[in-house]
């Protein structure tokens, strides 16, 4: 007789334990950061090397590094939905090709990052298999970005010097 009571007793803890654990997830659909993604406007893209390198660059690094961000379906649900958005802002604050030639860019980052495998994430890739670049396009895209931005930077210093 014990062992019912006792089973009855874990039933209803275990309800109400999803019960509110349920109650708790709707709630946190109803806080609105993460939810409305209204990606800005393109505003300039820097001069790419070659298509090449501005497809392999969205295909890897454009969802989080432009404002042309393919929201997953996932990327609506809240707590899930902070994340990607935390990541999304503060990866457009570090580097944003669509705003180019707007405050600090990291350009001369950029190849490396990817060269050492820091990016484009672990994680992001693990949901988007297309971002995984083959070792012969990780190459390519590697040459291209030193290429495009290396043109950049030589052209701001040269900038630079004349306004000095």
């Amino acid at each position: 007789m014990h062992k019912t009571h006792f089973s009855w007793f874990k039933t209803i803890v275990f309800t109400l334990a999803i019960s509110e654990a349920a109650l708790i997830f709707i709630g946190l659909q109803f806080i609105p950061y993460g939810r409305g993604h209204n990606d800005p406007s393109v505003k300039a893209e820097p001069k790419w090397d070659s298509p090449q390198t501005r497809e392999l660059f969205f295909r890897a690094c454009g969802d989080c590094h432009s404002n042309g961000t393919v929201w997953p379906w996932y990327g609506y649900i809240a707590p899930i939905s902070w994340l990607i958005q935390y990541d999304i802002d503060k990866s457009r604050v570090a580097f944003n090709v669509s705003e180019w030639g707007r405050g600090k860019s990291n350009s001369n980052n950029a190849a490396e990052t990817v060269r050492s495998g820091s990016m484009p994430p672990t994680r992001y890739t693990i949901l988007h298999p297309s971002a995984r670049l083959s070792a012969s396009e990780k190459q390519a895209f590697i040459q291209g970005l030193v290429a495009t931005f290396e043109s950049k930077h030589e052209s701001e210093q040269k900038g630079e010097q004349r306004d000095d």
